[in-house]
Order: C-alpha cells, then sequence, then structure tokens
C-alpha cells in the first residue's frame, strides 16, 4: 500500500485530503508541523507528500527545500498561494506539482495517482521503493512498511534476493548460490532458519503480515 504524509496545519482541509486518499485504497498520514514531518522523513518512507506552504513553524518551501538534501519523494504543494512566482518558486525547490486552495479532493487524489506512477523505482543515495520495502544497496539496509530493519549480513542478502525477483520462486539451491556464495560449508537447511529469523522481524513491525511464502519442495518467494 502506497503511503501518503499530509502536512496541513488547516483541520478540515487535512481531514478531507485524508479521506480522499483513504477512500481510494491509499496510506495516509498527516502532520500538523513542518519540523515534525521532516523527522518523520528521515526515518520512515513514504512514496508521496502533500505540503501546505503556510505552516505555523517554518513555510512549506523551506521544508521542501530541507527534504530534497536527503529524499527524493514526489512532492505535491497544495496552497492558497496562486502567484505565478510562488509556483516557480516552489518548482525551482524540487515540488513534483502545485495545486491552489480552493481545490478538488478527487483532481488531488488523481495528482497523487500520476506522481505514484511515474515513481516507481525511483530513489535517492541507493534507495529503491519495492512495495511495502524500500532497499538501499548502497548502505546495504532494507526498510519495511517505513521502519529500518535490523538485519544480519546473510538475513539482508536472503531478503534483498527474494525482492529483487518479486513473486519468483526461488529453490534453497539458487539462494544458497546467491547469499552464501562466500561460505561453501553451509548446509541448505540454513536458508529455513534464516527465513524464520527474517519472518519473526518482519511480524515485529507490528502489522503481523508474512510477506514470504513457503512453496512445498519448490522453494521461498516474496510479495514485495
Amino acid at each position: 500500500m502506497s503511503r501518503v504524509l499530509v502536512v496541513e496545519d488547516e483541520g478540515p482541509i487535512a481531514d478531507a485530503v485524508l479521506y480522499a486518499l483513504r477512500a481510494e485504497g491509499l496510506q495516509a498520514e498527516h502532520c500538523l508541523l513542518g519540523q515534525a514531518a521532516l523527522e518523520l522523513l528521515r526515518g520512515e518512507t513514504f512514496d508521496v507528500v502533500i505540503l501546505d506552504v503556510g505552516l505555523p513553524d517554518i513555510t512549506g518551501f523551506e521544508l521542501c527545500r530541507q527534504l530534497r538534501a536527503f529524499s527524493d519523494v514526489p512532492v505535491i504543494f497544495l496552497t492558497a498561494r496562486d502567484s505565478e512566482i510562488d509556483r516557480v518558486v516552489g518548482l525551482e525547490l524540487g515540488a513534483d506539482d502545485y495545486v491552489v486552495k480552493p481545490f478538488s479532493p478527487r483532481e488531488l487524489v488523481a495528482r497523487v495517482r500520476a506522481r505514484l506512477r511515474r515513481g516507481v523505482g525511483a530513489s535517492l543515495h541507493g534507495w529503491r521503493q519495492a512495495g511495502a520495502f524500500a532497499l538501499d544497496a548502497h548502505g546495504r539496509r532494507i526498510r519495511y512498511q517505513g521502519q529500518l530493519l535490523e538485519l544480519t549480513r546473510y538475513e539482508y542478502r536472503l531478503l534483498k534476493a527474494l525482492i529483487d525477483r518479486n513473486g519468483a520462486i526461488l529453490s534453497r539451491e539458487q539462494l544458497m548460490e546467491d547469499v552464501w556464495r562466500d561460505a561453501p560449508d553451509t548446509v541448505d537447511r540454513t536458508v529455513d532458519t534464516h527465513v524464520k529469523t527474517l519472518r519473526a522481524k518482519l511480524r515485529a513491525m507490528g502489522s503481523g503480515d508474512d510477506p514470504i511464502q513457503t512453496h512445498r519442495g519448490l522453494g521461498y518467494s516474496i510479495r514485495s
């Protein structure tokens, strides 16, 4: 499920946007203040940010400027400022779209959907989105549902191998070659043990979901 962060200090507007997004099956979260949004964005993965310009603590323009220092998540400005100069400033700061109040919630959701289609697989500093997972190949890190997983070297390799072949069934032999290539004496039951520990860590994220599927006699696959 795609995650959208709404940064808006006007309650009725925030409620309307959140309702419209959730009605379309999107996971929508809300921040009242810009600094709180920045802290959340530094620690979690979102697919789109809807950003009001006139926030109480910092402007949406300043938030976008700081955000672009560490993330290329698509940003849609939602604001009452409709002058050409404001639009230009917003786009030059790295925003992807600009919606002026009053607005149609349905149109806003359509714009979010458009950004999601264009942004599949987009990344910065090595991060790549893959459904509920985000991978940083350079830093050897994986997030699940926005939360960073604490993984051993082989757990990371195993989970990455499954995510990279989303939906494909990988046999124990394939996984041994991909994951334990530097440990040729490892037995194939090690795969099962590591799958068990990975499942426990994924469930600990709080959702209770188990994206790793067991195919008896064949191997494992993942729904990323």
